[in-house]
């Protein structure tokens, strides 16, 4: 068992949970390279050492490719809910941190932006970033004498804690990209990382991701599933077609559909021309018909597409829903019009969600582009989906090397994560839990795509530090449940979860999967954290 020191942490001395503090992180960790004369920036964390015990573990939670500072007052104090993060660091007497990844939020080595070059893109690594934990993690003490300084001395120095991980285990949380890079940390460094949560993480990186709507089109109705599979095809060939009327006359009506709202207004399509509409490329077009997906992946299907189903299978509540669709009684046109009908009462593209952040934007696809893939293509030998084709691999290929020209290799290199093992991934210590109807299930542990290896989850809590089989793993998936379900709860309304926003990776529609993985993952711990030498 870990033990817990005699010196005690005079809290007073700490900062506020709310008050970021920063570490000076090396820009390269492997060749101590520069760009532009800088070798080190500013690495931004934030800590709560409200339950702290010296000697108890530390748990990390880790932001991914977003801001941090919008997750402080729901990660680490709590608004409106609680978190796991800090639920597990009462239980086990722990220090809680967020951590903020590089080339996000305040922790940027350079500005980010279009005019951002080759040179200063080339530190953002998924083996730089990882490294970067490592260092914070082995920044801290191992002594407890530094612990009795800080307290006497009424200074803080955060280094100056003695959990460095060689004598308190760390415990890393994260949902998504966090999730994955838990998992990556814990095959990778073991010595630093004891132990993992990984939500929602897609563990194997691929470059043609078509199953990404695969998942939301199973969690559809049968009727609306059909009709939907039906639109998108015709709306597909007719534009692949040569019929010059009818193509112009299909994105005519899809524009118009997506500028009109409820209750028949079509002020918004007032402007629209057909030659305008004629000009619209095919693929922003057929596009059209996926904005109802829009929210889908936080707010799955009863909140976010079955409104849209119910406008669509009864046409804007003037007939009685078939179960077949409408397709199998008077065909894929008149399905195509109430599509229209429905796609413009529900007035998708008027509700704001969650706002743009163009650094985080950019500095994602600088690496989905570089190593993940993750292209939500459509999937071209599937003739039932609901994706349109002209999401094709090429398509985003091109729209990597338009935003990075000349300086991206010709495809992902998803190598560089999956060398850790990506589906078939044999770790100790961790547990997996995915949404049932999650998007990123598909490149998660729990896939069952047919090129996957189908492994099971098991709530059995595996012995300390013994790796999972090739057909099981420990974890869980929640039912009907989407992406990140579990990390934190919402128990008071709040603004920020409304009208399909969100903060961080976090679906809202549900509060049992939080109690149902925390609980799992304590009793994980409990068998866990005694072996920790």
């Amino acid at each position: 068992m870990f033990d817990r020191f005699d010196a005690v942490l005079d809290l007073n001395v700490l900062p506020d949970s709310s008050e970021p503090l920063f570490i000076d992180m090396p820009l390269d960790h492997f060749a101590n390279s520069s760009a532009d004369g800088v070798t080190t920036f500013k690495n931004r964390y934030w800590i709560n050492a409200t339950y702290y015990e010296t000697g108890g573990p530390v748990f990390i939670f880790d932001s991914g490719e977003q801001d941090a500072a919008p997750l402080v007052p729901y990660y680490l104090q709590e608004y409106h809910g609680l978190s796991a993060t800090m639920r597990l660091a009462k239980r086990f007497g722990g220090l809680a941190i967020l951590w903020e990844h590089r080339y996000y939020g305040d922790s940027l080595p350079f500005p980010i932006n279009r005019n951002t070059t080759a040179e200063q893109w080339q530190f953002l690594t998924t083996e730089q970033a990882l490294q970067d934990v490592v260092f914070f993690a082995d920044s801290f003490s191992k002594n407890t004498s530094s612990l009795t300084d800080l307290t006497t001395n009424r200074t803080f120095d955060p280094q100056s804690l003695p959990v460095h991980p060689s004598v308190t285990p760390w415990v890393w949380l994260g949902g998504s990209y966090p999730g994955v890079r838990g998992a990556l940390l814990r095959q990778r460094n073991p010595e630093t990382i004891f132990a993992a949560w990984a939500s929602s993480a897609p563990v194997h990186a691929q470059v043609d991701m078509w199953a990404y709507y695969e998942a939301a089109q199973r969690s559809l109705t049968v009727n609306c599933s059909a009709d939907w599979v039906a639109v998108t095809s015709y709306v597909d060939n007719v534009l692949q077609g040569s019929n010059a009327t009818l193509i112009e006359d299909v994105k005519f009506d899809l524009l118009k559909a997506r500028l009109s709202g409820p209750g028949g207004n079509t002020t918004g399509a007032d402007g629209l021309t057909k030659e305008q509409a004629n000009k619209t490329s095919d693929v922003d077009a057929a596009s059209i018909l996926m904005d109802p997906l829009d929210f889908y992946q936080y707010y799955g299907f009863a909140a976010s597409l079955l409104p849209f189903c119910n406008l669509l299978e009864t046409k804007n509540f003037t007939s009685d829903p078939v179960e077949n669709g409408i397709v199998s009684v008077t065909g894929v046109e008149d399905t195509f019009q109430a599509f229209l009908v429905a796609l413009a009462e529900l007035d998708y593209d008027s509700i704001p969600g969650s706002p743009d952040d163009p650094v985080a934007d950019m500095s994602w696809m600088r690496q989905y582009c570089s190593e993940y893939g993750f292209y939500q293509c459509g999937n071209p030998n599937n003739p039932l989906s609901i994706e349109t084709s002209f999401l094709s691999l090429e398509l985003f290929q091109q729209q990597c090397n338009d935003t990075f020209s000349d300086h991206l290799p010709s495809w992902p290199q998803v190598e560089n994560i999956n060398k850790y093992g990506g589906w078939d991934m044999q770790p100790s210590n961790i547990m997996f839990a995915n949404g049932e109807f999650d998007p990123w299930r598909t490149m998660g542990l729990a896939s069952i795509e047919p090129n996957a290896p189908q492994r099971k989850p098991s709530v059995i809590v595996p012995q300390c530090n013994v790796p999972s089989n090739a057909t099981t793993f420990f974890g869980i998936t929640y039912d009907n449940m989407v992406h990140v379900s579990d990390m934190r709860v919402l128990l008071v309304p709040d603004s920020n979860h409304s009208d399909f926003r969100t903060i961080g990776f976090y679906s809202p529609v549900s509060q049992e999967p939080f109690y149902t993985g925390l609980g799992l993952f304590q009793l994980a711990l409990d068998e866990w954290l005694p072996c920790f030498a």
